[in-house]
This record gives C-alpha cells, structure tokens and sequence, in this order.
C-alpha cells in the first residue's frame, strides 16, 4: 500500500552516507577521528636508532605537562634534553598528553620503551595529572582507584571494548619501578608540576594535592630515586601572586599547561632534583651550565 517508485531525483537522497550519517555527527565516508588521549600506540617495537646504538638513552615518560606540541605550549620533558651532554646520553621523551599512570600502559606507550631499553638506560617518570577521572567513562576511561594499595576493580572500558582489571595509582607506579629495573633500567620519579597557586606563595607553601603525597610514598617505599618537583618548582613561586605566576609560566587557556618560559624553568627543577639525589648515575650525564644558564626564567 505504501511502496512506489522513487524518481532518479529522489533516489540521490538514500545514500549509504546519508542513511547511516545519523544525529552524532558521524560520518562513514570520512576517517574515524581518535580523541589524541585513546590513541594507541601504532607499535611497541625498538626503532632501528634505539636498537643500534653506543649510548645509553634516558626515556621520559609523562603527560601533556611533559610533552605538548599544541601552538604556544611545551612540556619540561620536550627542553629537558637541552641539559644532557649528547656525546654522552641520548635523551628521547616519551610523554604522551592526556595520558594517566594507567592509559600510558595499557595503550602501549610503556610497552614501547621496554622494548627498546637496555641494562644501563634511565626512565624519569611523572605521572598523576590524568589520574583522578572516571575509571570507565566513554570518552577517556582514564582514571586510576585512588591511592597506593593493592586494590583493583574489573570494569568494561568502552573506549578499548573489552574488559579491564583497574588498579590503584601507586599499583601502576610500582610497575613502572618494576619493569624498568627488569630491564636494567635505573628509574627516577617525579612528583607532578604544580598548577597555578590559588594564594601568593609563600615560602612554607607546600602542595597537598593527593598524587604529591602518593607518588612521595612509593618512591620511600620503593627505595627509588626521587625528585620532589612539585616543591622545587613551588619554590620558585615564592612571592609572585597567582596572575603573576600564570602570566610568565603558563598558557592563556588554563591554569596546567606551560608556556615555553614555564617549561624551561620546570626542566630546570628537574636538573636541580638530579643533583641533589646522592649515588645517582644520571647527573654524571649533565652538561656544566653557567649560573646565567641555570638562572629561574
């Protein structure tokens, strides 16, 4: 009763693409789009260069505050190499924006330095910005189960389609620690880089955020080198206001991410943790620089 024929006009309208295009903004005739935070590794083997080598490399891994390549930003991770005698050590960063102690893993970005380490390499890590999110939410399924324990929780990540056994931040962590020394590896951790301070800075100041603490713990627990970065970056904030602060150190668009100066001065609180940790192979690594080289930007 309802069928007829449609006009060749008409018949231009039931594309596949306009059947299957839909209210989502999906489109089938286009490439699917990756949120840049699930994007998986595309492989977690050893480049040639990292295979073939008479050098030992200091991988660094992290998230956007370690590496950002969007316009006016910058990770410490992507300066940090600035520091390094290269006719000594190959410096690579890693760090991949948007990640958690746990998406760095299970998306196959630390797969990919385990491949290529060797006994004798380093690996800097700082984790615990991306942490704190939802453990199984659609967009990212980033987060972690709060705190250093042993707990765990199986979940559906719809972001991977598959089930997923999540741990704690300090779980993720320990196997960083873990790995890296099965390896041969030497490990340093790092507390987080502050944000913008809500108050001026105080000398006393410290930072209370959760991961500050965590990551101190595990790395006392652990017995590995550790650098307290929140706090020696904190201290170089002592007297600015917080207009101040964000004004010379960070980006416009939020109070997280650094500008270039910003990111400077964070690599060279990483500089700074590395000299003052005693029996730590890596600081024999580091070039001599000038006081005018080492000076708070």
């Amino acid at each position: 009763k309802w069928a007829h024929q449609l006009t060749d006009e008409q018949a231009k309208v039931y594309t596949a693409a306009n059947i299957l295009h839909g209210l989502d903004g999906w489109d089938p005739t286009q490439p699917a789009q990756i949120p840049e935070a699930n994007r998986m590794a595309t492989s977690t083997n050893a480049t040639p260069a990292e295979l073939h080598r008479s050098l030992p490399i200091l991988f660094i891994v992290g998230d956007s505050t370690v590496h950002n390549s969007a316009p006016g930003l910058l990770g410490w991770g992507d300066v940090l190499g600035n520091f390094f005698d290269p006719k000594k050590i190959i410096v690579e960063n890693h760090a991949q924006p948007g990640r958690s102690s746990r998406t760095f893993q299970t998306q196959g970005w630390w797969a990919q330095i385990l491949s290529a380490a060797r006994l004798g390499d380093f690996v800097i890590i700082q984790m615990g910005d991306n942490d704190g999110g939802p453990l199984d939410d659609s967009s990212r399924a980033r987060g972690t189960i709060p705190g250093v324990g042993d707990q765990s929780r199986e979940i559906y990540n719809p972001v991977q389609h598959r089930s997923e056994m999540v741990h704690t931040y300090g779980w993720y962590m320990r196997k960083y620690i873990a790995d890296a020394r099965a390896k041969g590896m030497i490990p340093v951790i790092c507390s987080p880089v502050p944000r913008v301070p809500e108050h001026i800075v105080k000398a006393e100041d410290t930072d209370g955020t959760s991961y500050v603490k965590w990551v101190s713990e595990i790395a006392r627990q652990e017995h590995v080198f550790f650098i307290p970065l929140n706090h020696l970056v904190l201290r170089q904030y002592v007297g600015m206001t917080p207009q101040q602060i964000k004004a010379k150190y960070f980006t416009t668009h939020d109070n997280t991410h650094a500008c270039l100066v910003g990111a400077r001065l964070n690599a060279l609180q990483v500089v700074a943790g590395l000299r003052e940790l005693e029996n730590c192979p890596l600081t024999a690594d580091l070039l001599q620089l000038s006081t005018n080289e080492t000076a708070t930007p």
